[in-house]
């Protein structure tokens, strides 16, 4: 049996329950970090010492923490194609995907974005330094929006890895109220996501507990 510990509001948390669910895997989650705490306790550090969620414990093997790492242990010991296909130039070409995703837009829209329009009071805010990172944001996004308009998914025609780290950001960027660029094929490709049981299940999740007050 997997185990996670996190709590369902994170980001990084869902993506690995996202990844689990469509990969079937039977998994317990522990409720851990923000108003939960727990993250620092002598065991949790054991386990991960940065103090962060998620881990994931899977039977006797040592625990891993980082989400990314954590999925691809995932696909390369559970998945199949056409998710984690055997073939190494079509397997690399899909973790390219999924590194783009987690390294060039979660940064460009979890902390200078999301976190502004969260965390921050609209009186606060740097109205430049957010309006220049929707801009960032919005130049990646048209990059999977040309992607998106040759095939159903990330990396092909089929959901893969790829699409776990940059599909369990849509929920959050359509639902904040912010200007988007008008980019019909992704639109169309988070509709998609947004019909599978598990998208449904581990990734729209209310944040409403992350605000620094009630919306």
């Amino acid at each position: 049996m997997m185990e996670v510990w996190g709590r369902r509001t994170s980001s990084n948390v869902q993506a690995v329950m996202w990844c689990l669910a469509e990969l079937n895997l039977p998994v317990t989650r522990y409720d851990v970090g923000h108003r939960f705490g727990g993250n620092d306790t002598p065991a949790f550090l054991a386990m991960n010492p940065n103090g962060l969620v998620p881990v994931l414990k899977d039977g006797e093997a040592p625990p891993l923490f980082e989400s990314a790492a954590i999925n691809r242990y995932l696909a390369n010991r559970y998945g199949q194609a056409p998710f984690w296909p055997a073939d190494l130039a079509t397997r690399t070409r899909i973790d390219m995907w999924a590194e783009w995703a987690k390294v060039s837009v979660s940064l460009r829209f979890t902390a200078p974005i999301f976190w502004q329009l969260v965390r921050v009071p609209a009186a606060d805010r740097n109205l430049t330094a957010l309006n220049q990172a929707i801009d960032q944001l919005s130049r990646l996004l048209a990059i999977a929006d040309a992607q998106l308009q040759q095939h159903d998914y990330l990396a092909g025609d089929a959901l893969t890895l790829a699409d776990i780290p940059f599909g369990s950001l849509l929920y959050r960027y359509y639902d904040l109220d912010m200007p988007r660029a008008p980019l019909p094929a992704l639109a169309e490709y988070y509709a998609r996501l947004c019909e599978r049981p598990a998208y449904q299940q581990h990734v729209i999740v209310s944040y409403d507990e992350l605000r620094l007050s009630p919306p």
